[in-house]
């Protein structure tokens, strides 16, 4: 019976319960050549965890009897490395410790953390280790450890997950006082501070005192860069071509496992080839290595999919999971930041690609503060948080970044309706929007939009008239529930403005397939002013000559657009064409 480990991360209940696992153990020699300290950093919820849980069952000396059971069926079984089974092992998850508010508090529950750590790790191996004191100070414990380790023939793998988790979480929950008083963050990375004391010790016990390996995952590498000198051996492989898919689903691979769970559900050929399209627009996009270019979908988001698939024959009714949903504080912080809500819109403007010379790996939080270095920096750390990725070079070599699917997509607009309508709540514009899906009657969305334009209005210096409408649109109308929302969709190297084509599993509801395509005219080539624009009626500006012009452009462009849409999709498709013309930011017309 075919099981999916969603939400499992616990490599010995996977195999011996016999759940799905794709083998990534293939790797393990490469792992090995990499470095003796290796950092590997993906966005949350990308399989961290079982990876590191994998390695650890590898290395374990206490389990080298299961080594067969564990890896037998698995790459690595048939072509073991010397070094399997040969460490002590020790785990340390820091996305356990919580972050506490005052400094000695801190200490206090990361040292009772990794003093319960070493507990652990010595009764697991009370048959080789003497005794081992243990300290309030949990570095003394951690001596302690590494003293009656040496006295054996082996040495310890310390693998540490999330290790930037804790101080991610103070620096970002207290966004505002990060940016004025940074005690409570400096507290934990600069001069002295906890965090920074804790890898300056396992820095120190590498040289010859016990410590042999140490595998460290995270999210991105700003933590890392403000220990600077506490922990500057580290080798960082995460963008490595030979690691891009270290954790992570190949297209192939997803084709494989839904055939696998179409055939449980006696499914037909057409509702495969719907799971994966779908599957493909939400869940993949995602590149780690410039010089690997092929994308992997998100494992944790794939395996959520599948498993409610198996379960219900149907397809999940909200394709985000919730669990990743906290991605959306990530953002939060971000826009928070000086210029931040800049990067975020701009990610969302395909006219114009987020693009940087390079991505940082070494950046902390006060380079993110500084006005000169905003753009590459945060960029980066939208890239590290996996909201953005890379998508090939662009003018002078610089990396092109995009927004990898639609469940990130749908974060962003999310954002962008928070930070340009902070007072609009969705149920303002709702029946409008559904006015809209069920019949095409776009005047009701219109007549919402037209007295907050002014939002927008201040934005023409960044942004493109006609793009500053058509994002007006797209926060409004983009919901992932019913459609797949694309902006700027490449049609035969031709790009419509905004398409929403509806999802197979919810055309069962009535509802249309939609084609935008906006126009902007400004005001001054109209020779009127805001107050006559605003008297006229719609019939009226109709009948204007640039306006005709305006609409006869769009009709032409949506013609020629639904031709190739229509080819794509087939005969599901009721698709309607609209013209939208706004003149200036005070009326919208369409068609």
């Amino acid at each position: 019976m075919l099981k999916f480990p969603y939400g499992i991360s616990d490599f010995e209940k996977l195999i011996s319960e016999s759940y799905y696992y794709l083998d990534r153990t293939d790797r393990i020699p490469l792992i090995e050549q990499a470095g003796m300290q290796l950092l590997f950093l993906r966005p949350r919820r990308f399989g961290k965890s079982l990876l590191l849980d994998m390695l650890a069952n590898y290395y374990d000396l206490a389990k080298a009897e299961q080594f067969e059971t564990l890896f037998g069926d698995l790459f690595i079984g048939e072509n073991p490395t010397p070094l399997h089974n040969q460490y002590f092992v020790m785990k340390w998850d820091f996305s356990t410790v919580l972050p506490e508010e005052g400094t000695k508090q801190q200490k206090k529950v990361l040292y009772d953390y990794i003093n319960q750590r070493i507990l652990g790790c010595v009764a697991d191996y009370a048959d080789y280790l003497d005794k081992v004191t243990i300290h309030d100070d949990a570095m003394i414990s951690f001596a302690s450890l590494l003293k009656a380790i040496q006295k054996t023939p082996h040495k310890l793998y310390l693998f540490i997950d999330e290790y930037d988790n804790f101080a991610n979480e103070v620096m970002m929950s207290q966004v505002n006082q990060t940016m004025h008083n940074p005690e409570r963050y400096k507290a934990l990375v600069h001069g002295e501070g906890l965090l920074k004391t804790v890898f300056k010790n396992i820095k120190a016990a590498a040289t010859g005192n016990g410590l042999d390996r140490v595998f460290i995952t995270g999210v991105s590498p700003v933590v890392l860069a403000d220990m600077s000198s506490g922990y500057n051996i580290v080798v960082n492989i995460y963008r490595r071509q030979e690691f891009n898919d270290l954790c992570g689903f190949h297209e192939t691979e997803v084709r494989e496992i839904l055939s696998q769970v179409i055939e449980h559900c006696k499914l037909s050929e057409e509702r495969y080839e719907e799971a994966f399209k779908i599957m493909k627009d939400f869940y993949n996009g995602y590149c780690f290595s410039t010089q690997d270019k092929s994308e992997v979908y998100n494992p944790t988001l794939t395996l959520y999919f599948l498993d409610n698939l198996l379960r219900t024959c149907e397809y999940p009714e909200d394709l985000l999971d919730h669990n990743l949903a906290m991605d959306r504080n990530r953002l939060n912080y971000i826009a928070k930041l000086p210029h931040g809500a800049e990067v975020v819109e701009n990610a969302v403007d395909e006219s114009r690609p987020l693009a940087v010379p390079k991505l940082h790996d070494r950046f902390g939080i006060e380079d993110m503060l500084l006005h000169e270095q905003r753009e590459k920096e945060l960029a980066s750390l939208l890239y590290y948080l996996g909201v953005l990725t890379m998508d090939g070079k662009v003018a002078l070599g610089k990396l092109k970044l995009r927004i990898p699917n639609l469940v990130i997509h749908s974060l962003y607009v999310e954002k962008l309706r928070q930070l340009l309508l902070p007072k609009v709540h969705d149920e303002d514009y709702q029946e409008a929007v559904e006015i809209f899906f069920l019949k095409g009657d776009l005047q009701p969305l219109c007549d919402f939009i037209e007295p907050r334009f002014d939002v927008f209005s201040n934005r023409d210096y960044r942004w493109q008239a006609e793009i500053a409408v058509k994002t007006a649109f797209m926060m409004l109308l983009f919901d992932d529930r019913l459609y797949v929302v694309d902006s700027e969709p490449e049609l035969k190297r031709c790009y419509a403005d905004l398409t929403l084509i509806a999802r197979p599993d919810a055309r069962q509801y009535e509802i249309l397939d939609h084609l935008l395509e906006f126009k902007f005219i400004k005001l001054t080539d109209l020779a009127l002013s805001n107050e006559q624009v605003r008297e006229l009626t719609t019939e009226q500006l109709k009948a204007l000559p640039l306006v005709k012009t305006a609409f006869e452009q769009a009709k032409k462009q949506l013609k020629k657009y639904r031709l190739v849409i229509e080819k794509r999709h087939g005969t599901v498709l009721k698709l309607q064409t609209t013209a939208v013309v706004a003149l200036g930011f005070e009326r919208l017309l369409w068609l």
